[in-house]
């Protein structure tokens, strides 16, 4: 027996399922999950020894790669002097800077320790700075798991939404309204229907949690002056999109400003913190200042900080995000050739350093169109590539990263795999 297969049966005995979050379960592809051991630069090693490159990157903070030497450098600096405090730190005003800085949306910004706390808090304050409570999401885009957000669309633009989850009321669901994402007319009519109930729109303008899906320009703007013209809260989630398709994220891409948005993964440069932030008027609203109440023992924690804040400094290096994209670039044209060349029906997308990889036709602008690809394809395509050393995400729903540490032999090494396994895919 492996060691990852001896680990993944220990962990069952004591953890529901055998992981601390869902997808590394390996349940939608099968087989046994990877217990990592220790990582580098492109690559992490499993219980077994086995090396891998990552296209993870812990589902996106490490931009930089693992155990890049200044930000283990920051880290370590700050450890001797404690772990938390409870109480404010100069590092937790540098890393607000640096966001308001390099997000120009973002005039003042709270810091908490995940993406889930920081859309949860986001959507309070929108609700607490209108005094409304309605909130439209879209189908596809994940928000964390606070249980307004586990919600389905209904049956129909005017029915409520269905929670996706166990436990979460039908009282609170009844409040999120879903919607297809990229279709204009929808947004539109739900806005004549209840306007002036919506507290707030929230979205992932570069969808990363349906596999990669970017929202449409007309898509987005149309959003925005929807928002402006009802008074509701625009709250764009970039938290995974966030400096990783552009220094200034998907809003500075798509020329968009949205009211608030939250922020994680490469803020936090691979250590658990997040953050919301926006207009100063609207954030004037949260306690201390206002009546909307969100708080966080380990929020603005001083070892987050620094690790964050280090890999924020390090990716403003002129070119950097040029590469970045370039090499990502260079990963998907390839495995698209590799694809053609076997005759398997695929394509694939990228943004920065976020890629999509799909066994289907057209590159999908919808969660109906993404869940029409081949899953059995995939499915067989992550094992072949995982019997060779190559890490893609165990979800054929899931977007993929590369890091700045995954160089042309990295990635050529990546495409030798991929024809092979391609080739099988085709016998």
């Amino acid at each position: 027996m492996s060691k990852n297969q001896a680990l993944f049966d220990r962990a069952q005995q004591t953890i529901p399922g055998g992981v601390n979050s869902p997808v590394r379960a390996f349940r939608s592809v099968g087989g046994t999950p990877r217990f990592i051991e220790r990582a580098q630069g492109p690559y992490f090693w499993d219980a077994d020894g086995q090396r891998y490159i990552d296209y993870i990157g812990s589902w996106g903070p490490m931009i930089l790669g693992h155990v890049h030497p200044e930000v283990l450098d920051a880290v370590q600096r700050v450890l001797a002097n404690g772990f938390s405090f409870g109480a404010p730190t100069e590092a937790e005003i540098e890393i607000a800077e640096e966001i308001c800085k390099l997000v120009p949306s973002i005039e003042q910004v709270r810091m908490v320790s995940s993406g889930t706390e920081a859309t949860m808090s986001a959507l309070r304050l929108a609700r607490g700075f209108t005094n409304r409570s309605r909130i439209v999401k879209f189908e596809g885009c994940y928000h964390g798991h606070a249980d307004s957000l586990l919600v389905k669309a209904g049956s129909g633009l005017l029915t409520f939404g269905n929670p996706t989850s166990a436990g979460v009321p039908a009282d609170i669901a009844k409040h999120t309204t879903v919607l297809e994402y990229n279709n204009v007319e929808q947004l539109n009519e739900a806005f004549e229907a209840f306007g002036n109930e919506i507290a707030s729109v929230i979205v992932e303008p570069v969808a990363g949690n349906m596999n990669l899906v970017r929202a449409t320009p007309e898509f987005l703007h149309a959003m925005r002056d929807r928002c402006s013209e009802y008074g509701a809260v625009l709250i764009f989630d970039e938290v995974m999109c966030g400096f990783r398709v552009a220094l200034g994220g998907a809003q500075a891409l798509y020329g968009v400003k949205p009211d608030l948005t939250c922020l994680g993964k490469v803020i936090g440069g691979g250590m658990p913190a997040a953050a919301f932030g926006g207009r100063r008027d609207i954030m004037a609203h949260l306690a201390p200042l206002g009546g909307v109440y969100q708080a966080g023992t380990l929020s603005g924690n001083p070892i987050a900080v620094a690790a964050g804040l280090k890999t924020l400094q390090l990716i403003q290096k002129p070119g950097f995000h040029d590469q970045l994209a370039k090499q990502t670039k260079r990963l998907t044209d390839g495995l698209t050739a590799a694809a053609r060349e076997a005759k398997v029906p695929f394509v694939a997308d990228a943004l920065g350093g976020m890629f999509g990889l799909y066994f289907a036709e057209a590159i999908p602008t919808s969660f109906a169109q993404v869940t029409q690809g081949d899953t059995k394809r995939f499915n067989a395509f992550f094992h072949a590539m995982l019997d060779a050393g190559v890490y893609f995400a165990p979800s054929a729903y899931e977007a993929g990263f590369v890091s700045i540490a995954h160089d042309d032999a990295v990635i050529d090494a990546t495409l030798d795999a991929a024809r092979g396994a391609f080739a099988k895919l085709a016998a």
